[in-house]
């Protein structure tokens, strides 16, 4: 992914730079050269030599006074157009930078949105009945909060847990004696208090035929 936005980036930039490239050497072309007023000037001098009174001296030095100042302007036009365009350079590759930036983040957003957010901490406390995912705390009833620990046991040993085998743990009888029924309303109620579609997908897994387990790395539980 990094190599082929930086790619892109690179072409970018380069088909910027071209592109101002070659519309500044049109527009300097097409400009019309510094000295163009200073050499009809000289002309008039040079096929008038006839001009010989004060006074059509005198137009001929404004003449060439105009054309020194007009090369002077056009001298500093072209000082002015080639700053501009290389802030136009300048301002196009960074929102080109920032273009592709956002497109990284926007597919990087995408990735985590399909991944699912991570889970890095699931802490069950037994004393408090509170559980703390990503640091996040939820105050659970009991009958949650045991559904929950009887999950994460299981999980630390790698095992999927029934919903008969959920109901006896937490009440205690005999697995002959509990249904499945009765363990999947325990894990439903329990995606209801943490949340339901999110958890559901993030946290607890259903097994198809066999039951259910965190769908987390089992070290970041921690039961206190």
């Amino acid at each position: 992914m990094f190599n082929k936005g930086n790619a892109t980036l690179t072409l970018g930039i380069a088909a910027i730079v071209g592109i101002l490239a070659i519309a500044s050497a049109v527009l300097f072309y097409n400009l019309p050269d510094a000295n163009a007023f200073n050499d009809r000037v000289e002309r008039i001098f040079v096929e008038n030599d006839n001009l010989t009174s004060n006074a059509e001296i005198k137009l001929l030095e404004i003449l060439a006074q105009s054309g020194t100042a007009f090369s002077d302007v056009l001298a500093s036009y072209r000082f002015v157009i080639f700053v501009l365009l290389v802030f136009s350079t300048a301002i196009l590759i960074a929102a080109l930078v920032f273009l592709v930036n956002i497109a990284a983040m926007n597919r990087r957003m995408s990735e985590i949105e399909r991944a699912g957010i991570q889970i890095n901490s699931l802490i069950i406390s037994r004393d408090e009945r509170v559980v703390y995912l990503n640091n996040m705390e939820f105050t659970l009833t009991e009958a949650a909060f045991e559904a929950l620990a009887v999950l994460a046991e299981a999980r630390m040993d790698d095992e999927v847990v029934s919903g008969v085998e959920l109901e006896s743990l937490i009440t205690g009888k005999d697995r002959t004696e509990c249904e499945e029924a009765a363990g999947a309303t325990r894990i439903k109620r329990l995606r209801d208090h943490l949340g339901n579609q999110i958890v559901s997908e993030l946290l607890i897994k259903t097994i198809s035929r066999k039951g259910y387990m965190l769908a987390i790395d089992k070290d970041v539980i921690k039961m206190i």
